[in-house]
Protein backbone atom coordinates (compact mmCIF):
# COMPACT_ATOMS: atom_id res chain seq x y z
CA UNK A 1 0.00 0.00 0.00
CA UNK A 2 1.35 3.12 -1.15
CA UNK A 3 1.12 6.96 0.85
CA UNK A 4 2.00 9.95 -0.92
CA UNK A 5 2.72 12.96 1.22
CA UNK A 6 3.82 15.98 0.55
CA UNK A 7 5.77 18.18 3.33
CA UNK A 8 5.04 21.91 5.48
CA UNK A 9 7.07 25.13 5.68
CA UNK A 10 10.72 24.84 6.57
CA UNK A 11 11.54 22.36 3.85
CA UNK A 12 12.26 24.99 0.86
CA UNK A 13 15.38 25.92 0.24
CA UNK A 14 17.03 28.70 -2.37
CA UNK A 15 16.72 27.62 -5.72
CA UNK A 16 15.35 24.32 -4.85
CA UNK A 17 12.43 24.61 -8.07
CA UNK A 18 15.61 25.09 -10.27
CA UNK A 19 16.05 21.34 -11.81
CA UNK A 20 12.27 20.55 -12.09
CA UNK A 21 11.46 23.61 -14.42
CA UNK A 22 13.33 21.74 -17.11
CA UNK A 23 10.92 19.20 -16.80
CA UNK A 24 8.49 18.80 -20.17
CA UNK A 25 5.91 21.60 -19.53
CA UNK A 26 6.91 22.20 -16.06
CA UNK A 27 8.00 25.84 -16.97
CA UNK A 28 4.73 26.96 -18.45
CA UNK A 29 2.69 25.03 -15.41
CA UNK A 30 4.41 26.88 -13.09
CA UNK A 31 3.64 30.21 -15.36
CA UNK A 32 0.30 29.61 -15.93
CA UNK A 33 -0.16 28.87 -11.70
CA UNK A 34 1.60 32.27 -11.65
CA UNK A 35 -0.59 34.11 -13.30
CA UNK A 36 -3.65 32.50 -11.38
CA UNK A 37 -1.95 33.62 -8.29
CA UNK A 38 -0.41 36.89 -8.75
CA UNK A 39 3.04 35.33 -7.65
CA UNK A 40 5.92 34.66 -9.80
CA UNK A 41 6.66 31.06 -8.59
CA UNK A 42 9.55 30.61 -10.97
CA UNK A 43 11.27 33.83 -9.38
CA UNK A 44 11.04 32.57 -5.84
CA UNK A 45 11.94 29.12 -6.54
CA UNK A 46 15.07 30.06 -8.51
CA UNK A 47 16.67 33.16 -7.60
CA UNK A 48 15.48 34.42 -4.27
CA UNK A 49 17.66 33.85 -1.50
CA UNK A 50 16.64 32.25 2.01
CA UNK A 51 15.25 35.21 3.78
CA UNK A 52 12.72 36.30 0.86
CA UNK A 53 11.26 32.18 0.82
CA UNK A 54 11.02 32.45 4.24
CA UNK A 55 7.97 34.44 3.84
CA UNK A 56 4.98 32.64 4.71
CA UNK A 57 3.07 34.69 2.12
CA UNK A 58 5.67 33.33 -0.82
CA UNK A 59 6.70 30.00 1.01
CA UNK A 60 3.68 28.22 1.07
CA UNK A 61 2.38 28.61 -2.60
CA UNK A 62 5.94 27.62 -3.20
CA UNK A 63 5.94 24.24 -1.41
CA UNK A 64 2.12 23.60 -3.21
CA UNK A 65 3.25 24.32 -6.35
CA UNK A 66 6.68 22.32 -6.43
CA UNK A 67 4.97 19.10 -4.64
CA UNK A 68 2.03 19.11 -7.34
CA UNK A 69 4.47 19.36 -10.29
CA UNK A 70 7.20 16.62 -8.69
CA UNK A 71 3.91 14.25 -8.48
CA UNK A 72 2.48 15.22 -12.09
CA UNK A 73 6.47 14.29 -13.15
CA UNK A 74 5.92 10.81 -11.73
CA UNK A 75 3.55 10.16 -13.80
CA UNK A 76 -0.02 8.37 -13.80
CA UNK A 77 -0.25 7.13 -10.52
CA UNK A 78 -2.69 6.13 -8.06
CA UNK A 79 -1.73 6.20 -4.12
CA UNK A 80 -3.93 4.42 -1.91
CA UNK A 81 -3.50 7.19 0.78
CA UNK A 82 -2.59 10.90 0.43
CA UNK A 83 -1.33 13.09 3.65
CA UNK A 84 0.48 16.34 3.95
CA UNK A 85 2.19 18.16 7.09
CA UNK A 86 0.52 21.53 7.82
CA UNK A 87 0.31 23.27 4.42
CA UNK A 88 1.15 20.07 3.02
CA UNK A 89 -2.10 19.55 3.40
CA UNK A 90 -2.98 21.01 0.14
CA UNK A 91 -1.17 19.78 -1.85
CA UNK A 92 -2.56 16.15 -0.36
CA UNK A 93 -5.94 17.88 -1.07
CA UNK A 94 -5.21 18.04 -4.93
CA UNK A 95 -3.40 14.84 -5.08
CA UNK A 96 -6.73 13.26 -3.60
CA UNK A 97 -8.54 15.42 -6.35
CA UNK A 98 -10.87 16.96 -3.78
CA UNK A 99 -9.66 20.59 -5.68
CA UNK A 100 -7.78 21.24 -8.57
CA UNK A 101 -4.21 22.42 -8.84
CA UNK A 102 -5.45 25.77 -9.34
CA UNK A 103 -7.99 25.80 -6.58
CA UNK A 104 -5.18 24.56 -4.34
CA UNK A 105 -2.75 27.09 -5.82
CA UNK A 106 -5.41 30.52 -5.05
CA UNK A 107 -6.48 28.78 -1.38
CA UNK A 108 -2.77 28.59 -0.50
CA UNK A 109 -2.04 31.96 -1.63
CA UNK A 110 -4.52 33.46 0.74
CA UNK A 111 -3.68 31.05 3.32
CA UNK A 112 0.01 32.28 3.17
CA UNK A 113 -1.15 35.88 3.08
CA UNK A 114 -3.59 35.70 5.89
CA UNK A 115 -0.70 33.64 8.07
CA UNK A 116 1.62 36.47 7.26
CA UNK A 117 -0.65 39.27 8.40
CA UNK A 118 -2.07 37.03 11.77
CA UNK A 119 2.11 36.63 12.46
CA UNK A 120 2.76 40.17 12.08
CA UNK A 121 0.91 41.19 15.30
CA UNK A 122 3.24 39.86 17.41
CA UNK A 123 7.04 38.30 16.99
CA UNK A 124 6.52 34.62 17.39
CA UNK A 125 8.36 31.73 16.08
CA UNK A 126 8.89 27.69 16.36
CA UNK A 127 11.77 25.66 17.55
CA UNK A 128 11.51 21.86 16.82
CA UNK A 129 12.39 19.72 20.21
CA UNK A 130 14.32 16.57 19.68
CA UNK A 131 14.07 13.43 22.26
CA UNK A 132 12.55 13.43 25.33
CA UNK A 133 8.78 11.97 26.59
CA UNK A 134 6.39 13.65 24.99
CA UNK A 135 3.96 13.92 27.83
CA UNK A 136 6.90 15.55 30.07
CA UNK A 137 7.66 17.73 27.02
CA UNK A 138 3.85 19.15 26.11
CA UNK A 139 3.51 19.57 30.30
CA UNK A 140 6.95 21.73 30.26
CA UNK A 141 5.61 23.49 27.15
CA UNK A 142 2.52 24.25 28.77
CA UNK A 143 4.55 25.80 31.78
CA UNK A 144 6.67 28.05 29.77
CA UNK A 145 3.32 29.07 27.41
CA UNK A 146 4.06 27.37 24.83
CA UNK A 147 2.19 25.46 22.51
CA UNK A 148 3.18 21.80 20.96
CA UNK A 149 2.05 22.82 17.44
CA UNK A 150 3.59 19.97 15.84
CA UNK A 151 3.78 16.52 17.39
CA UNK A 152 5.57 14.69 14.82
CA UNK A 153 6.12 11.24 16.50
CA UNK A 154 9.78 9.85 16.31
CA UNK A 155 10.70 11.90 19.21
CA UNK A 156 10.02 15.14 17.63
CA UNK A 157 8.09 17.83 18.68
CA UNK A 158 7.77 21.27 17.82
CA UNK A 159 7.22 23.85 20.21
CA UNK A 160 5.35 27.64 19.30
CA UNK A 161 4.86 30.79 20.81
CA UNK A 162 6.67 34.29 21.16
CA UNK A 163 10.45 34.72 20.98
CA UNK A 164 10.56 35.61 24.77
CA UNK A 165 8.71 32.22 25.49
CA UNK A 166 10.91 30.34 23.33
CA UNK A 167 14.22 31.79 24.49
CA UNK A 168 12.69 30.75 27.93
CA UNK A 169 13.05 27.17 26.28
CA UNK A 170 16.51 26.90 25.19
CA UNK A 171 17.31 28.25 28.69
CA UNK A 172 15.19 25.49 30.73
CA UNK A 173 14.76 22.34 28.20
CA UNK A 174 12.43 19.62 28.89
CA UNK A 175 13.96 16.60 30.76
CA UNK A 176 15.59 14.51 28.48
CA UNK A 177 15.42 16.92 25.22
CA UNK A 178 18.94 16.75 23.48
CA UNK A 179 18.36 19.76 21.20
CA UNK A 180 16.44 22.45 20.95
CA UNK A 181 16.67 23.76 17.41
CA UNK A 182 14.66 26.97 15.77
CA UNK A 183 12.90 26.73 12.60
CA UNK A 184 12.91 28.76 9.81
CA UNK A 185 9.38 30.01 9.43
CA UNK A 186 8.04 33.42 10.42
CA UNK A 187 5.52 32.92 13.18
CA UNK A 188 3.63 30.67 15.64
CA UNK A 189 1.74 28.54 13.50
CA UNK A 190 -0.84 25.99 14.46
CA UNK A 191 -1.78 27.81 17.88
CA UNK A 192 -4.01 31.07 18.79
CA UNK A 193 -1.30 33.84 17.38
CA UNK A 194 -3.17 32.43 13.79
CA UNK A 195 -6.55 32.68 14.66
CA UNK A 196 -7.05 36.51 12.90
CA UNK A 197 -6.53 33.86 10.06
CA UNK A 198 -9.53 31.45 10.14
CA UNK A 199 -11.63 34.11 9.38
CA UNK A 200 -10.26 35.16 6.04
CA UNK A 201 -9.83 31.47 5.01
CA UNK A 202 -13.46 30.54 6.13
CA UNK A 203 -14.09 32.95 3.57
CA UNK A 204 -12.46 31.89 0.79
CA UNK A 205 -13.40 28.12 1.66
CA UNK A 206 -16.93 29.69 0.84
CA UNK A 207 -15.85 30.38 -2.89
CA UNK A 208 -14.57 26.49 -3.37
CA UNK A 209 -16.69 23.67 -4.59
CA UNK A 210 -14.71 20.59 -3.10
CA UNK A 211 -15.15 17.05 -4.71
CA UNK A 212 -14.83 14.01 -2.13
CA UNK A 213 -11.40 12.64 -2.47
CA UNK A 214 -10.87 9.59 -4.35
CA UNK A 215 -8.31 7.96 -2.25
CA UNK A 216 -7.75 7.80 1.30
CA UNK A 217 -7.23 10.99 2.78
CA UNK A 218 -5.63 11.43 6.46
CA UNK A 219 -5.90 14.60 8.12
CA UNK A 220 -3.27 16.64 10.56
CA UNK A 221 -6.33 17.23 12.91
CA UNK A 222 -6.67 13.84 14.52
CA UNK A 223 -4.88 11.04 11.84
CA UNK A 224 -7.92 10.17 10.77
CA UNK A 225 -9.34 9.42 7.37
CA UNK A 226 -11.90 12.11 5.67
CA UNK A 227 -14.55 11.11 3.33
CA UNK A 228 -16.02 14.04 2.20
CA UNK A 229 -14.69 17.21 0.46
CA UNK A 230 -16.71 19.64 2.32
CA UNK A 231 -14.96 17.97 5.57
CA UNK A 232 -10.98 18.05 3.90
CA UNK A 233 -11.77 22.01 3.27
CA UNK A 234 -13.33 22.75 6.99
CA UNK A 235 -10.14 20.96 8.39
CA UNK A 236 -8.01 22.76 6.18
CA UNK A 237 -9.63 26.47 7.14
CA UNK A 238 -9.28 25.23 11.23
CA UNK A 239 -5.81 23.97 11.23
CA UNK A 240 -3.68 26.94 10.78
CA UNK A 241 -4.64 27.70 14.29
CA UNK A 242 -4.74 23.85 15.91
CA UNK A 243 -1.98 21.59 16.25
CA UNK A 244 -0.48 19.26 13.82
CA UNK A 245 -0.88 15.56 14.63
CA UNK A 246 1.75 13.67 12.28
CA UNK A 247 2.05 11.13 14.80
CA UNK A 248 -1.30 10.28 14.29
CA UNK A 249 -0.76 10.08 10.73
CA UNK A 250 1.85 8.27 11.00
CA UNK A 251 -0.41 5.21 13.49
CA UNK A 252 -2.97 5.54 10.30
CA UNK A 253 -0.64 4.57 7.83
CA UNK A 254 -0.02 1.43 10.48
CA UNK A 255 -3.60 0.97 10.56
CA UNK A 256 -4.13 1.09 6.53
CA UNK A 257 -1.27 -1.41 6.53
CA UNK A 258 0.84 1.29 4.58
CA UNK A 259 4.21 -0.46 2.98
CA UNK A 260 5.60 2.37 1.21
CA UNK A 261 5.99 6.14 1.14
CA UNK A 262 6.96 8.58 -1.22
CA UNK A 263 7.28 12.20 -0.41
CA UNK A 264 7.20 15.14 -2.83
CA UNK A 265 9.20 17.93 -3.54
CA UNK A 266 11.09 19.07 -1.60
CA UNK A 267 10.84 16.24 0.30
CA UNK A 268 13.30 14.61 3.47
CA UNK A 269 11.53 15.85 6.90
CA UNK A 270 8.51 13.63 6.57
CA UNK A 271 10.27 10.55 4.86
CA UNK A 272 13.10 10.95 7.89
CA UNK A 273 10.47 10.66 10.53
CA UNK A 274 8.66 7.49 8.70
CA UNK A 275 11.85 5.92 8.83
CA UNK A 276 12.02 6.07 12.68
CA UNK A 277 8.77 5.35 13.26
CA UNK A 278 7.81 3.11 10.72
CA UNK A 279 9.93 0.53 10.64
CA UNK A 280 9.82 -1.74 6.93
CA UNK A 281 8.19 0.77 5.58
CA UNK A 282 9.95 1.64 2.17
CA UNK A 283 10.57 5.04 2.01
CA UNK A 284 11.86 7.77 -0.61
CA UNK A 285 11.98 11.75 -0.93
CA UNK A 286 12.00 13.43 -4.28
CA UNK A 287 14.72 16.38 -3.74
CA UNK A 288 15.43 16.81 -7.96
CA UNK A 289 14.40 14.99 -10.48
CA UNK A 290 16.82 12.73 -10.24
CA UNK A 291 15.03 11.20 -7.92
CA UNK A 292 11.80 10.24 -9.89
CA UNK A 293 13.59 6.76 -11.37
CA UNK A 294 13.41 5.30 -8.00
CA UNK A 295 10.42 6.61 -7.24
CA UNK A 296 8.41 4.95 -9.89
CA UNK A 297 10.51 1.78 -9.63
CA UNK A 298 8.86 1.89 -6.09
CA UNK A 299 6.19 2.66 -6.96
CA UNK A 300 6.23 -0.20 -9.79
CA UNK A 301 7.18 -2.61 -6.88
CA UNK A 302 3.95 -1.67 -5.07
CA UNK A 303 2.09 -1.85 -7.69
CA UNK A 304 3.19 -5.35 -8.40
CA UNK A 305 3.01 -6.47 -4.61
CA UNK A 306 -0.69 -4.90 -4.54
CA UNK A 307 -1.55 -6.94 -7.66
CA UNK A 308 -0.06 -10.63 -6.37
CA UNK A 309 -2.13 -10.06 -3.03
CA UNK A 310 -4.93 -9.23 -5.14
CA UNK A 311 -4.33 -12.38 -7.15
CA UNK A 312 -3.80 -14.10 -3.94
Amino acid sequence: MLVLVAPGQGAQTPGFLTPWLDLPGAADRVAAWSDAIGLDLAHYGTQADADAIRDTAVAQPLLVAAGLLSAAALGDIAPDAVAGHSVGEITAAAFAGVLDDTAALQLVRKRGLAMADAAAVTKTGMSALLGGDPEVTVAHLEKLGLTPANVNGAGQIVAAGTLEELAALEADKPEGVRRVVPLTVAGAFHTRHMAPAVAKLEEAARALTPADPTVAYVSNKDGRTVATGAEVVSRLVGQVANPVRWDLCMETFKELGVTALVEVCPGGTLTGLAKRALPGVKTLALKTPDDLDAARALIAEHSSAAADTQTA
